[in-house]
């Protein structure tokens, strides 16, 4: 982290339990990064922090992704507003949809939503996500779509975004980008990298300008059964692991 920012370490203000998440969560923005797909500040990963005072922990408006550390991030409730005075300031809107989907979806411990290119240009296309890849039936086996209403600002587009998303995990917002939820951090950036994987293979695939061989629709009602075994029940925290020290490697700061 670059030492102009000067953000004193939290670590010692924060509970075992909230520090950890901040941890996680950070390393989500640096892995968002790492993987290119960012879109300068914008966009957002949030996580719920445990307790009855239904806070979450975002990112601080106008920080790259690659400079997120655990003591940047900045609690807020449900309403977006800072529970501490001297943190950085969050882009409210930013935290519409992310406050929405957390308002009705408790499992939804951590919701990610991003503007990648392959991701926009999935939304775009009228056929939405197609069955192309392995990668897909895992993303189509759980996904909602919700239609593009212009920047999310308003208020009342809360209600259609929660009642689009209903339980599924995965979320294509139409010319706008992808959206996972997960019942961790872990699980949601999993859930991410297969659709964003599935959007890029998508995209190549039509670039080819070949005949494509869709994957049999009754392959997808095996497909989550097939996920378990996969990730032996473990779900995103499978690779999380490995990919903390993949970071660590690069640059352990995150952990600041």
């Amino acid at each position: 982290m670059s030492a102009q920012l000067s953000i004193p370490s939290k670590k010692d203000s924060v509970s075992e339990e909230e520090w950890q998440l901040r941890t996680d969560l950070a390393a989500a923005y640096r892995l968002v990064a790492l993987y290119g797909w960012d879109d300068l500040v914008f966009t957002h990963i949030s996580a719920r922090i445990p307790g009855d005072e239904h806070h979450f922990l975002i990112n601080p408006y106008g920080m790259m992704f690659e400079e997120i550390t655990a003591s940047s991030l900045v609690r807020v409730d449900q309403d977006a507003n800072k529970i501490d005075p001297d943190d950085f300031d969050i882009n409210p809107a930013g935290f519409t949809i992310h406050s929405a989907i957390h308002a009705v979806r408790e499992d939804a411990a951590c919701v990610m939503h991003l503007h990648t290119t392959d991701g926009i240009a999935v939304s775009a296309q009228q056929e939405g996500l197609m069955p192309l890849s392995q990668q897909s039936l895992f993303a189509l086996a759980s996904l909602s779509y919700h239609d593009y209403e212009g920047v999310a600002l308003r208020e009342d587009e809360k209600a259609r975004l929660q009642k689009d998303l209903g339980n599924a995990n995965f979320m294509i917002l139409r010319n706008h980008g992808l959206l996972t939820t997960g019942t961790s951090i872990a699980d949601a950036f999993l859930a991410m990298y297969i659709l964003q994987s599935s959007c890029e293979i998508q995209v190549r695939a039509l670039s080819g300008n070949r005949p494509l061989t869709p994957i049999p629709g009754g392959i997808v009602d095996t497909i989550k059964q097939q996920a378990e075994q996969v990730t032996k029940g473990l779900g995103g925290k499978l690779a999380w692991p490995g990919l903390l020290r993949k970071l660590d490697r690069i640059d352990a700061s995150f952990r600041d």
